[in-house]
């Protein structure tokens, strides 16, 4: 092996100098998740880039087949909903975007994104030892120990679905080892702080995506009909939303306040106004107006690609 000179060794060390971080095992998430008859047919980690979901964009306008996984250790241009940028130290989330072409009526592709929140809501419960919850339409919620530094209801994930050459892309983003030093807005939080049972970001990333096949996968089975793949059900049963008083910030600039009263069959958010309508929201972001906690948050941002 050909010595580095010092400089590429420096470079090197103070790359992989926080040992609390560790890179992904690139190869070893390719021979768990890419087989033959699955989803997921090609896994690619990078070191670095802007948005995972342009990236992947870019290669589903240029024929990308579906299931094709593209994972950042590092975003620059991290993007969430209403065009809000966000971005975290190196490998202290799990930043990554997947490529779907669903066979179903287009129609139905709008619960895409409430799809990959209960698969990814689920995932982690399961493999961190955690609660979570759901805030219409696409963040991931959970409640740290009154002791822990960022205490209370936090967002930890976000989700955003783009469509992308035939097909969707969905990108997702987690919070997984900041500190409360690092959380970029007051009303974040991570896994670590949630006293998550591991942030071992290699396990956590294949259960996601398993979860995220096996939900994809019913719902097609069921040619997209989120009531008998469950999906309505299991959405609206983790739904920290529903039950309370919100404002929904509308398209255009309007505002509708009122109780959030249910899911309808289009993954809409239905509002109970003061004056005894009930009105759907498809569009718009959702401000909690009253807090189950002290701590609940009343507005957000978003981890998202």
């Amino acid at each position: 092996m050909t010595p580095q000179p010092p400089e590429n060794r420096d470079k090197d060390a103070g790359r992989w100098s926080d040992l609390g971080r560790p890179p992904l095992n690139a190869a070893a998430l390719r021979r768990a998740l890419v087989r033959p008859g699955a989803l997921w047919t090609a896994l690619d980690v990078v070191p670095a880039t802007g948005s995972t979901n342009t990236d992947l964009a870019a290669r589903a306008a240029e024929g990308e087949a579906e299931g094709a996984i593209l994972v950042a250790e590092e975003q620059s241009s991290g993007r969430g909903r209403l065009d809000r940028v966000w971005s975290a130290p190196p490998r202290s989330g799990l930043f990554f975007s997947v490529y779907l072409t669903p066979h179903v009526s287009v129609e139905r592709w709008g619960w895409l994104p409430l799809l990959a929140g209960v698969a990814t809501a689920t995932a982690l419960s399961q493999t961190a030892g955690i609660d979570t919850a759901l805030k219409w339409p696409n963040d991931i919620l959970v409640t740290a120990p009154e002791d822990s530094a960022a205490a209370g209801e936090r967002k930890v994930g976000g989700i955003l679905a783009e469509r992308a050459g035939p097909g969707v892309v969905i990108g997702i983003g987690l919070n997984v080892s900041l500190t409360a030093d690092e959380l970029p807005v007051p009303t974040a939080g991570s896994l670590a702080l949630a006293g998550a049972r591991t942030t071992d970001r290699d396990p956590l990333l294949r259960a996601v995506l398993r979860s995220l096949e096996r939900w994809y996968t019913d719902w097609q089975s069921a040619d997209g009909d989120p009531v008998a793949s469950r999906l309505q059900e299991t959405y609206a049963a983790g739904c920290a939303t529903l039950g309370r008083s919100v404002r929904a910030e509308l398209p255009g600039g309007t505002d509708l306040t009122g109780e959030a009263v249910a899911i309808d069959g289009d993954g809409r958010l239905v509002l109970a106004t003061a004056d005894g309508v009930q009105q759907p929201v498809g569009a718009g972001d959702i401000v909690h107006l009253r807090p189950a906690t002290p701590q609940r948050p009343e507005g957000d941002d978003s981890p998202e690609p």
